[in-house]
């Protein structure tokens, strides 16, 4: 679920009807991140229980979808509220790591 070339990485901040698919899911894109469907983006959907995640992507000449879904536990609720990942955060999110912010034990 990583393609070699996508541009940008953006998480719909809403929870979505899994039962969605393409045409669905580009509407979702188009009225969030308008002008953005056909840029090569990846476009991440997150259910209400947030267990499912589905992936929208524009290879060139056709749309395609990824769909996971975990056995147990959730995807990691950390990146609510941003709506542009970086690929490390996109793998954590996919892995289900949850990532914490570091700080010094000491100044320097």
């Amino acid at each position: 679920m990583h393609p070699t070339g996508c541009r940008t990485i953006l998480l719909y901040d809403e929870a979505v009807d899994m039962r969605k698919s393409f045409e669905g899911l580009s509407a979702l894109v188009e009225a969030a991140f308008p002008g953005t469907l056909l840029t090569g983006s990846l476009f991440l959907f997150l259910n209400r229980r947030r267990n499912l995640i589905k992936v929208l992507f524009w290879e060139g000449d056709g749309f395609v979808i990824w769909y996971k879904r975990l056995e147990q536990g959730t995807f990691p609720d950390c990146f609510s509220g941003s709506r542009e990942l970086t690929r490390q955060q996109y793998v954590l999110l996919l892995e289900g790591v949850v990532p914490k912010r570091l700080s010094r034990r000491f100044s320097l």
